[in-house]
C-alpha cells in the first residue's frame, strides 16, 4: 500500500490526570480512524503531560508537582497501555503516543507504538532529556534507536531536541524509514522557557531538514497549553504565564515542504495523504543512506545493547535475599531487572 492515511493530534490532555488522558485519547483515536485514518499520532508527553513547570518553578516548588506526575504516569504494558491498544484494535488504527512512562523509581519521556493487530509493540524513550528535562526524565539507550515495519511503511520517531542529534536521526535513515513521527511540547506559549519566542522556528526548521536529509515525509506534532495547565502550574510572575494555544502541527512531504498545515493553538486533528511512492523522487537525487553515502570515508555503528545499573549482571533470588551474580548456565532463579 503506497497511500497511507496520517493523523496529527494537535491537543492538551486534561493535565496530571492519567484516567482522563486515557479518556480524552481514546476520543481522538476513535475521530481519527472514523475519518479514514491509518497512524494516528499525539504530542510528546501527552499522557498524563508535559512538565511545564522545569521552566518556571525552583525545586522546592516543583516537587510537588513532580510527585503528581509520577502518580499519573502509566508503566509499560499497564492498564493505560492496555485502553490505548484496545481502541488501536477496534479502529484498525496504528497510534504513537508521547507518554511519561514509570519504570521502577525513574521516569521516562516515551513514544509508544501500538499496532491494530498486536497492541504495543515497541517503545521509544528520549536518548537525552533537553536541559531542566533532566530534572525529571531518565535517559534512554541503544535499544530505543528502530523503526517499525507497519505492512504500509516504516515508521519512526524522535522526540523535541533529539532531532539535532545527527547520528540519532542519520541511524533512522540507514533504517530505511519512511514515515517519521516529530514529537514536541507547546513551549511556545510558556514563556518562561528562553526558547519559547524561537520554538516554532526551531522545531519546523528542524523538521523540514528532517524531511529533506532522510528523504521521508514527517508528521510533526506540538502539544498545546489549555487554562486548566495554566491553572495548575500557578506562575506568579506576569511575564513567565503561559498563554492559552501555542504548539505547530502538520505533515512535511520529503522535500520538506509543508503538506498540511501547520496548525496552531487550537484544538484539532490535521490528516495529511501520503503517497510513499514520491519518496523514490527525492531518493533520486540523493539517498542518504545509500547511493549518497560515503561508508569508506564517514562509519559509525549504533550500540543497542541496554544500559542498566548492573551491567552484565542480572539480579538473582536466594530465599528472600536479592543479590546481584554474575550470568550463568545455571544458578538460583533469577528476577527480572527491566
Amino acid at each position: 500500500m503506497s497511500q497511507v492515511k496520517v493523523a496529527a493530534v494537535h491537543a492538551a490532555a486534561p493535565f496530571l490526570n492519567l484516567s482522563g488522558s486515557v479518556e480524552h485519547a481514546l476520543t481522538m483515536i476513535q475521530r481519527a480512524a472514523s475519518q479514514g485514518a491509518d497512524v494516528v499520532v499525539f504530542p510528546e508527553t501527552y499522557l498524563p503531560g508535559y512538565p511545564y513547570w522545569i521552566w518556571s518553578h525552583t525545586a522546592k516548588h516543583a516537587a510537588p508537582l513532580f510527585a503528581e506526575l509520577f502518580a499519573n504516569s502509566p508503566e509499560l504494558p499497564g492498564d493505560a497501555s492496555q485502553r490505548i491498544a484496545a481502541a488501536a484494535s477496534e479502529s484498525g488504527v496504528w497510534v504513537v503516543m508521547g507518554i511519561d512512562e514509570r519504570d521502577g523509581g525513574t521516569l521516562y519521556n516515551t513514544l509508544a507504538y501500538f499496532s491494530p493487530e498486536d497492541g504495543l509493540i515497541a517503545r521509544h524513550r528520549k536518548l537525552q532529556p533537553t536541559n531542566a528535562e533532566r530534572t525529571v526524565w531518565g535517559r534512554g539507550d541503544g535499544q530505543d534507536i528502530f523503526v517499525v515495519d507497519t505492512g504500509f511503511g516504516r515508521l519512526g520517531g524522535l522526540i523535541c531536541f533529539e532531532h539535532t542529534m545527527d547520528l540519532a536521526s542519520y541511524s533512522m535513515a540507514t533504517l530505511g524509514e519512511q514515515i517519521h513521527v516529530s514529537v514536541w511540547p507547546g513551549i511556545s506559549a510558556t514563556h518562561a522557557d528562553p526558547n519559547s519566542s524561537s520554538f516554532d522556528h526551531y522545531s519546523s526548521t528542524l523538521a523540514s531538514s528532517y524531511a529533506i536529509r532522510n528523504q521521508c515525509f514527517v508528521i510533526m506534532v506540538q502539544g498545546r497549553i489549555d487554562q486548566q495547565i495554566i491553572d495548575k502550574l500557578g506562575v506568579s510572575d506576569p511575564d513567565d504565564v503561559p498563554t492559552i494555544g501555542g504548539g505547530l502541527s502538520g505533515v512535511l512531504g520529503p522535500d520538506g515542504k509543508w503538506i498540511a498545515g501547520p496548525h496552531r493553538d487550537d484544538e484539532d486533528i490535521i490528516y495529511a495523504d501520503l503517497d510513499l511512492s514520491t519518496i523514490s523522487y527525492a531518493k533520486f537525487f540523493a539517498d542518504s543512506a545509500g547511493h549518497y553515502a560515503r561508508p569508506d570515508v564517514f562509519r559509525f555503528g549504533i550500540n543497542h545493547a541496554p544500559s542498566r545499573p548492573l551491567s552484565r549482571q542480572s539480579i538473582v533470588r536466594t530465599g528472600n535475599v536479592l543479590v546481584a551474580s554474575e550470568p550463568t548456565s545455571e544458578g538460583p532463579e533469577q528476577t527480572q531487572q527491566d
